[in-house]
């Protein structure tokens, strides 16, 4: 199956910056290696790395991660939604508060990358299933129109986006 770049005005403007790290062309193919490859940094870092920031009053890099494992199980959930043409409007999440709530520093990095190994694997699942007419369903999450086939293209790419701020931002400070 194809699975061409997502038209304009089927996802909202803000996720051109995430669509720029799918550099295959398949977001499938790029959800499948980062699960079979490993997704780094994070499964590579010791769990000392956990409580790292690259500077005050931001995330830590736990916090990344456990950003990462809540936002793919929101986007996972959106997509089933359409996939099963759910034109109820999604709402929106505030991630800043997700990351406080989640009490990610109080849990080591090794068991967040597991968590985030499980996730996946359910979202491979679901990806896998759909076919082109459930793909091109649209509806709204966040007030903004979305089509499946979005979902499908910024689920790789928002893990690929955090794993390199973490590389280029936390890794050159330690």
């Amino acid at each position: 199956m194809q699975f061409p770049k997502p038209s304009p005005g089927t996802y909202p403007e803000y996720y051109d910056t995430y669509y720029q790290q799918v550099t295959s062309g398949n977001p499938l193919a790029m959800l499948k290696s980062q699960w079979e490859d490993g997704l780094n940094p994070f499964s590579v870092l010791a769990d000392d790395y956990g409580n790292l920031q690259y500077a005050p009053g931001k995330w830590t890099i736990s916090e990344v991660l456990g950003h990462i494992n809540d936002t793919e199980r929101i986007l996972s959930y959106r997509l089933l939604r359409l996939a099963r043409f759910d034109a109820t409007p999604v709402p929106g999440f505030e991630e800043d508060d997700y990351a406080k709530q989640g009490r990610f520093q109080a849990r080591s990095l090794t068991d967040l990358y597991q968590e985030w190994r499980a996730i996946r694997s359910a979202t491979l699942c679901l990806a896998e299933s759909l076919n082109e007419e459930q793909l091109n369903f649209i509806g709204s999450a966040s007030g903004k129109p979305v089509s499946a086939l979005a979902l499908l293209w910024i689920l790789p790419a928002h893990a690929a986006h955090h794993a390199a701020v973490v590389r280029d931002r936390y890794l050159t400070q330690s």
